[in-house]
């Protein structure tokens, strides 16, 4: 919530434990068809069959209610085609677009913000035809054997496809999608030995990349530009085994006057395993400026900076320089209440994509065996503490301890999450406010300092055998 004097006024947490008419329905016929790929669709057991017909029956009343009815007796048959595989993968995304977007109007009505524009649609295919529909084959044989049914074999097909579409900038999207679910396939070989299936995440990987194999579904929709002031509310850190991604939230106020909106930028990098902790940003901030700003409580000057209709930056330094101070609080407190939100593109409509920035104080913190909570207007909001990253000075306790906290508001699990992204707390007596993102311009603490060091010991290490390499 956020002062009412501020223009804002209370969150309303009681619309986020309301039920939502449908949802459930709309998320088991998603999870019948996830069951249906686990055996596979070349020889469908009954209950396969009985699961593609849930499927079907849950977009009966929509555009996709007769292809999507074919598809499913076709490969309750064990004869699906190309296209009906695309019918199901189209059917299944709508459902969970219809969930994401039920998701996001409960989240602007408990928040009180306005939605901005529809997101522009991508120009059309410019694609090769040929490498979409050889990719299209492969995840097409991957619903046949099933998860059940993957070996190296089949997983090492996607290969020469991903290496073909490298070549080409317009593909670049969906080989990397390709690429990184074939090597998680290739590292559960053999399906039929795994005692643990992640079925909602391959059904998901599935279906997304089947949908981009068509001509024009993954081309970019057009870009505008963004110039004015960027208010930094808070960095989202996300670390995998080989890769790290920086996401900075933050408030743009247009130049010209119009109504500020919430934006992102984002950085990825790869990510050796001796690099950890506060070492991560090291390999970060040489490629975004406003990782630097956001960390030391700056705003930055945009001019002519490209953005995309979902708000997204397409950060480039030559559009930004920096700018004065800028307390995220003080931009939580005044202008988030007023800013648009962002609006996800088509293919993008996925609950996991939920990620809206808030505003919480007031509230009366509880823990227990069921982790944090944030009791608001006698509402308790889950905390995901466990989305702290170790490479900041923010910490669960800090978080237990807080009286106010910018954050992410999330859907996992079937509730609302809120993940810290920073917070107002006291440490010995002295008000304070611990962030996420502290370390991201650099640090003089400590334990982030001595990091700091132990990834530049590992970096200039990694350098020299990288540099050795090349020369010979």
């Amino acid at each position: 919530m956020v002062p009412a004097d501020a223009g804002g006024g209370l969150m309303r947490t009681d619309l986020l434990v309301a039920d939502i008419d449908g949802l459930d329905e709309a998320l088991a016929a998603v999870d019948a068809f996830d069951r249906a790929l686990v055996p596979g669709l070349l020889r469908p057991p009954a209950g396969a069959v009985d699961d593609l017909a849930e499927l079907a029956r849950a977009v009966a009343d929509s555009p996709l209610a007769a292809r999507t009815a074919e598809a499913a007796e076709k490969a309750g048959a064990g004869s699906a085609g190309e296209d009906h595989f695309v019918a199901l993968a189209a059917a299944r995304t709508a459902l969970l677009g219809s969930v994401h977007d039920a998701l996001t109007a409960r989240t602007a009505e408990a928040t009180g913000r306005a939605a901005g524009p529809a997101a522009g649609l991508p120009d059309g295919g410019q694609q090769s035809v040929n490498l979409l529909v050889a990719a299209r084959s492969w995840l097409c044989d991957l619903a046949r054997a099933g998860w059940r049914g993957i070996d190296h074999e089949l997983v090492s097909g996607a290969a020469p496809v991903v290496s073909a579409m490298l070549g080409e900038p317009g593909l670049r999207r969906l080989a990397t999608l390709l690429d990184g679910f074939a090597v998680e396939l290739a590292a559960s070989c053999p399906g039929a030995t795994l005692e643990r299936i992640p079925v909602r995440r391959w059904a998901d990987l599935w279906s997304r990349a089947v949908l981009l194999t068509l001509p024009g579904a993954a081309d970019d929709a057009p870009c505008g530009t963004a110039t004015g002031r960027l208010l930094p509310l808070g960095v989202d850190l996300q670390e995998h085994a080989g890769a790290v991604q920086a996401q900075v939230h933050a408030v743009f106020e247009p130049a010209d006057g119009d109504g500020a909106r919430l934006v992102r930028a984002s950085v990825s990098v790869p990510k050796p395993d001796s690099v950890v902790g506060a070492g991560l940003w090291q390999l970060l901030r040489p490629h975004l400026s406003l990782l630097a700003a956001a960390g030391e409580g700056r705003a930055m000057e945009l001019t002519d900076m490209p953005v995309t209709a979902a708000g997204d930056l397409l950060w480039s330094e030559e559009h930004a320089r920096p700018g004065g101070s800028a307390d995220p609080f003080a931009t939580a407190r005044v202008a988030l209440p007023s800013a648009t939100d962002a609006v996800t593109p088509p293919l993008d409509r996925h609950p996991v994509r939920i990620a809206v920035p808030v505003f919480l104080e007031g509230y009366t913190v509880g823990t227990g065996d069921g982790g944090t909570t944030f009791t608001v207007a006698g509402h308790p909001l889950a905390v995901d503490t466990d989305r702290i990253p170790a490479a900041s000075p923010l910490t669960p306790q800090a978080v237990e301890a807080s009286g106010a906290c910018i954050g992410l508001l999330r859907w996992d699990g079937g509730t609302y999450l809120l993940q810290p992204l920073a917070v107002e707390t006291t440490v010995r007596k002295k008000a304070v406010a611990l962030h996420a993102g502290g370390w991201a311009g650099g640090t003089t603490d400590k334990a982030g300092a001595k990091a700091e060091k132990a990834a530049t010991d590992a970096v200039a290490v990694l350098r020299e055998r990288a540099g050795r390499l090349l020369r010979k």
